[in-house]
């Protein structure tokens, strides 16, 4: 039987993403100031353009935005960055 999840992320990609905007301190600092102040409903895709990463990759070669993302696990981290 095989797993359908990387290391409890939907996928390489997601869980790619979400290691380094929690674990590079500038990432994740942004992220924590603007999770303070924001109220709607897509946190993650709005903190990336505001962030100015909507065209950048990751170290590992991930894109902050991509379709292979999944947005709902990567918005529920944000959201946990402000608790």
């Amino acid at each position: 039987m095989s797993t359908t999840t990387y290391e409890g992320w939907k996928n390489y990609e997601t869980w790619n993403v979400a290691l380094w905007v929690n674990n590079e301190y500038p990432l994740y600092l942004s992220a924590s100031i603007f999770m303070k102040v924001y109220n709607g409903a897509s946190p993650y895709r709005e903190w990336v353009k505001i962030a100015g990463l909507q065209e950048k990759q990751t170290p590992d070669g991930c894109n902050y935005l991509s379709n292979k993302l999944a947005y709902s696990e990567l918005n529920e981290m944000m959201r946990c960055l402000n608790t």
